[in-house]
């Protein structure tokens, strides 16, 4: 599959889509970005005044990019695969830094491992200065349907 394929695939829309581009992808890791436009709705209470982006949502663009993603890769690259859903499972997460409104923070993933369709990554976002905002470990289930 290629990039344009695999973006095609993803099961979300704005505003909960969180991948603007993606930059890289192989069968062992996946790269790519996304800019946090400033009049996002959750920036009107997360703070009052003054406005961070919720490790919430940094932690689901991390799965979008890095799990998401890189799933349905491995799973339409499987010999007469079809791309399937990815189901997060589990997260392990630092903060490091804050993610204000109009910042542009790329992901990259390296695939630990994808067996019996459980696919664990290491994950990393930075900023556009290059600094760490966040690591850790994300985990998700390989499914053919999303309801099951």
């Amino acid at each position: 599959m290629n990039k344009a394929e695999i973006l095609a695939h993803l099961p979300y829309s704005k505003p909960f889509l969180f991948v603007d581009e993606l930059e890289e992808i192989d069968e062992n890791g996946a790269k790519g970005s996304y800019t946090f436009d400033a009049g996002l709705d959750f920036y009107k209470g997360h703070f009052k005044d003054n406005p961070v982006t919720p490790g919430v949502i940094l932690t689901e663009t991390m799965a979008q990019i890095g799990l998401v993603c890189l799933g349905i890769y491995l799973s339409g690259s499987a010999e007469g695969g079809m791309p399937g859903h990815v189901m997060l499972t589990s997260t392990a997460i630092d903060f490091m830094k804050p993610v204000f409104p109009g910042e542009k923070v790329t992901v990259t993933a390296q695939k630990v491992y994808f067996r019996f369709k459980k696919l664990n990554c290491t994950v990393q976002m930075t900023n556009a200065a290059g600094e760490v905002v966040c690591k850790g470990t994300i985990a998700g289930m390989v499914t053919n349907k999303m309801n099951g």
